[in-house]
C-alpha cells in the first residue's frame, strides 16, 4: 500500500508541475537566462550570441548570461542543457554537427533530435570548395576529372573530422566514386595553411577564411555549397549547377532549449531572435564576419533538422566514419 501512496504522490507532483507550465510561460522570463556555448570563448558562437544579445535582452526584458562549456566536440554543453529543466532558463548555442551529425559518428547519452527543442537558426556559414592553384583544373568538373586520373594522389582537408566541411566532401567523393584521402586539421586556419603549402589540394571552408588568398591568386574557388551563388564571388557556380543536384552544406549555428520546454516560451525566444536578426548593425557585422542571416523561419529550421540528420547519417554509414 505504501508503494501505491508513493506512486500517487509522484503523479500528483507531476500534474502540479504540468499545471504550472502555462503560468510559467505567461510570466517568462522573470530572471536572467543562461546560454551555454559548446565551444571555447572567442569563436563564432560567442561572436554570434553577443551580437544578438542586446536586442534579445531588450525584447525579453532579461539579461543573457553567456557561459562556455566546451569539450567532446561540443557534446558536453549539449548534454548538460538537454538534461536541464525545460523552463526556458537554460539554452544552448551550438553548431550543425551537434544537432545533426555527432549522434552518428560517436557515442552520445542523448539524441539531440529528441532531447532538444530547436528555437531558431542564428547564423549560416556558406561553404566554398577551394583548391590549390598548382592543380591544373580551374572548375569543379575539371578537378573531379583530375582526381579520377590520379587515384589516391589527391588529399582533401577539413577543420576537424565529422564536421559538415568533412562530410560534404565525403558525400561528393561517394557520389562521384573518387579515390581521395581525407586529412583532418585542428581548425580552419591550419587547413588553410595546408592548402597554401599544397599538403592538401582541396579544402572546404567559409568564404571569409579563403577569400583573401583567392583574390591574391593563391586559391581557386571551384564551387559553393549553397542553393544560389554568393554575391561576393558571383562567377563561382554552385555544386548544384556543377552537376550535383541537392548538394548543399553550411556550418550553421542554432539556439535550442531542453525538450519539453513550453511552446509559449519557445515562441517568445523565437520572436526575440527574429527581432535581433533584423537589426542593421547585426546584418552589417555578419557580413564582415563572413556569416549569412538565415533565410529559413525558425519553424522551417526546426522542421528540417530530421531530414538533414538523415542525409549526414547516410553519408557517415557509407563512408564508415567513426570518431573516438
Amino acid at each position: 500500500m505504501r508503494c501505491h501512496g508513493v506512486f500517487r504522490a509522484a503523479i500528483a507532483a507531476g500534474l502540479l508541475f504540468l499545471s504550472a507550465l502555462p503560468g510559467m510561460a505567461q510570466d517568462y522570463p522573470d530572471r536572467p537566462i543562461r546560454v551555454v556555448m559548446t565551444y571555447t570563448a572567442g569563436g563564432v558562437s560567442e561572436a554570434v550570441i553577443r551580437l544578438l544579445a542586446p536586442k534579445m535582452e531588450e525584447k525579453l526584458g532579461q539579461k543573457l548570461i553567456i557561459e562556455a562549456k566546451p569539450g567532446a566536440a561540443g557534446n558536453i554543453g549539449v548534454v548538460e542543457v538537454a538534461k536541464s529543466a525545460p523552463d526556458g532558463y537554460t539554452l544552448v548555442i551550438t553548431a550543425t554537427n551537434n544537432f545533426v551529425i555527432n549522434q552518428f559518428t560517436m557515442k552520445m547519452p542523448i539524441d539531440p533530435l529528441t532531447a532538444l527543442a530547436p528555437i531558431a537558426k542564428l547564423a549560416d556559414v556558406p561553404l566554398v570548395l577551394f583548391s590549390n592553384t598548382t592543380i591544373p583544373a580551374k572548375t569543379f568538373s575539371a578537378f573531379m576529372e583530375y582526381v579520377k586520373a590520379n587515384p589516391g594522389k589527391v588529399n582533401f582537408g577539413s577543420p576537424a573530422p565529422g564536421t559538415v566541411n568533412h562530410l560534404l566532401l565525403e558525400r561528393v567523393k561517394q557520389a562521384r566514386g573518387l579515390d581521395m584521402q581525407h586529412i583532418p586539421y585542428r581548425g580552419s586556419p591550419q587547413g588553410v595553411m595546408a592548402l597554401l603549402q599544397n599538403d592538401i589540394q582541396l579544402f572546404t571552408v567559409g568564404l571569409a577564411a579563403g577569400i583573401g588568398h583567392l583574390k591574391e591568386g593563391k586559391f581557386n574557388a571551384l564551387a559553393v555549397a549553397t542553393q544560389e551563388r554568393l554575391p561576393e564571388i558571383p562567377d563561382v557556380p554552385t555544386l548544384i549547377e556543377s552537376g550535383l543536384p541537392g548538394f548543399t552544406g553550411a556550418n550553421w549555428w542554432g539556439l535550442a532549449a531542453p525538450a519539453g520546454t513550453p511552446d509559449a516560451i519557445i515562441k517568445k525566444l523565437r520572436e526575440a531572435v527574429q527581432d535581433a536578426l533584423r537589426e542593421p548593425n547585426v546584418i552589417e557585422r555578419y557580413k564582415a564576419l563572413g556569416l549569412a542571416i538565415p533565410k529559413e523561419t525558425p519553424e522551417q529550421f526546426a522542421a528540417g533538422l530530421k531530414a538533414e540528420a538523415a542525409l549526414w547519417s547516410d553519408t557517415v554509414k557509407k563512408g564508415n566514419i567513426a570518431l573516438e
